[in-house]
């Protein structure tokens, strides 16, 4: 009987401790403050709340829905970042505004 229960207790202590392995990866939303190599610089959709982002050179870019570099995106481009369970950006999708006209 103690066998099952210390069985249960591992399965149980595994499921709790290694739910951040399988954690689905997050995104959120913005604007471009500032790009250069290997940083994204950006805020809220308000333009508050500055934070910077390592981009890797594996990381997915995309503009307007067409692959891309991070040196294509400028100041004031809408962006989603995506963050993998690891903390790493593994994507980011700006897209720019059209100019009226």
């Amino acid at each position: 009987m103690s066998k099952i229960l210390l069985g249960l207790l591992v399965v149980v202590a595994v499921a709790v401790l290694g739910t951040g392995a399988f954690a689905e990866d997050k995104t959120h939303d913005g604007l471009v403050v500032s790009v250069a190599e290997g940083k994204l610089i950006m805020s809220d959709k308000d333009g508050k709340n500055e934070h910077t982002h390592a981009i890797a050179a594996t990381t997915k870019i995309s503009l307007d829905g067409k692959p891309g570099k991070l040196a294509d995106l400028k100041k004031g481009d809408a962006v989603k970042v995506t963050v993998g369970a690891d903390g790493q950006v593994t994507a980011v999708a700006a897209t720019r505004a059209k100019a009226p006209g």
